[in-house]
């Protein structure tokens, strides 16, 4: 397989979601975080890592991991929030 062919379906997929963010904050007026910016951060950041191992590219192989650690982290602490508040507590109104 051509290693290019999983980079440039790396590419398409972050600008598809960099798209998709775009519109929805523009129409949004910038609230909320979208579910499919991860989803597409997550996917473009693993097929980029599989790109640079396959060019054995230290350097993006270790830049696009902690791009996807980021997001992972960035998704949870999402996550959390919307479940627990802003303040990070639990609304003890919430079904647990």
């Amino acid at each position: 397989m051509n290693p290019d062919l999983i980079g440039w379906a790396a590419s398409g997929v972050l600008l598809a979601t960099l798209v998709r963010q775009i519109l929805k904050q523009a129409r949004s007026g910038g609230d909320g975080v979208s579910t499919w910016l991860f989803i597409g951060q997550a996917t473009a950041s693993a097929l980029f890592i599989v790109y640079s191992v396959l060019l054995d590219n230290t350097v993006f192989i270790v830049t696009n991991s902690c791009l996807l650690a980021t997001a992972i982290f960035g998704q949870v602490m999402a996550w959390r929030t919307r479940r627990n508040g802003p303040s990070g507590a639990a609304d003890p109104s919430s079904p647990r």
